[in-house]
């Protein structure tokens, strides 16, 4: 049987009272460490109680931003402007694209750069053919002249394609005692200076039909500038003298524009008021060039004949007698320049 004497249980007391102590002490150390004071104990809605975390008033280390994911399309690139690159405003329906105002005329409306085609309505023999609606808003500083005036007929030769017999040509001219206007196109300059030269001795007028014949409403105005420039030099080459400031626009297409252009540069725009399709074999040869002609004569008439026709040289001689007897004077269309 154990027995404790009062010794004994002292020290037991002693023992025990030092381990309560330090169990205490070691509680109250641990549970502070162990529970955040920020944390609290909530019963969420229909659910059983758990923690619910209070944000703490502690400052916080600021958020790395989340990356913006890059897109795997590719942009549209932008178009690559060369330096002469400028905005443009979009021109009027009816304006021609491809054309360009020259410095010192006025800025053109669409109107004036609207491209016309000549023609003529024919009427009864005697009696002046119609003409384009706009000849009639045509100014004096825009110089153009398609009928003369009185009983005068002026005869003007196109030459743009081969010379066939022109030496036919020539010989029912001078038979006639008739001298008339050739517009020779940059083809036959080049090809033939010996012909201009001919031309020239013989009293005949060479004038400007351009030197590509192309339609000068397809052309800027710096392109028309160097036809004429190009013309004119040929020409000095050619003949040593200056060129007569008269021309012929190729097709008889041309512009409000196009004629303030020209006539700036000192010519007269010739049209005309009798032509015909001399270009294309006629059906009964040359009694089609003749008949064309003389059913078609009336005072003023500029007629129009193309050199590259053999009905055309055929008929000449014909057609000349016959303008003469009928009371006509066959004149040039020089003397009509300043009217």
């Amino acid at each position: 049987m154990l027995f404790l004497s009062k010794f004994n249980i002292e020290v037991i007391f002693l023992h025990s009272t030092k381990w309560i102590l330090t169990a205490t002490l070691l509680t109250t150390l641990i549970i502070p460490a162990c529970t955040s004071p920020n944390v609290t104990l909530e019963e969420a809605p229909g659910a059983s109680t758990k923690p619910s975390v209070t944000p703490s008033p502690t400052p916080t280390a600021t958020p790395t931003p989340t990356a913006t994911p890059v897109s795997t399309v590719k942009p549209t690139p932008e178009p690559t402007k060369t330096p002469d690159d400028k905005p443009v405003e979009k021109p009027p329906a009816t304006q021609a694209p491809n054309l360009s105002p020259a410095a010192g005329l006025k800025n053109p409306t669409a109107a004036d750069m609207k491209p016309i085609s000549w023609y003529y309505m024919k009427k009864k023999k005697g009696e002046v053919p119609g003409f384009p609606a706009e000849v009639k808003s045509l100014t004096p500083d825009q110089k153009a002249v398609w009928v003369g005036e009185g009983k005068k007929i002026y005869l003007t030769i196109d030459v743009g394609g081969e010379l066939l017999d022109y030496k036919k040509l020539l010989k029912a001219l001078k038979d006639n005692d008739v001298k008339t206007t050739f517009f020779v196109t940059g083809y036959n300059l080049k090809n033939n200076p010996d012909y201009i030269k001919l031309l020239l001795e013989e009293g005949h007028t060479v004038a400007n039909h351009t030197i590509t014949h192309k339609d000068f409403t397809t052309l800027s105005d710096e392109a028309v500038k160097k036809e004429f420039s190009d013309f004119e030099s040929l020409y000095r080459g050619i003949t040593g003298l200056e060129p007569v400031k008269m021309f012929r626009f190729p097709y008889g297409t041309f512009s409000k524009h196009l004629l303030n252009l020209v006539s700036d540069m000192g010519y007269t725009s010739f049209f005309w008021s009798t032509a015909m399709k001399d270009w294309e074999p006629r059906k009964n040869g040359a009694d089609d060039a003749y008949n064309d002609i003389i059913n078609n004569l009336h005072d003023g008439n500029i007629i129009l004949m193309h050199h590259a026709s053999k009905e055309n040289i055929d008929a000449m001689d014909r057609i000349l007698k016959q303008i003469k007897s009928e009371g006509y004077e066959l004149a040039q269309i020089a003397e009509l320049m300043n009217k």
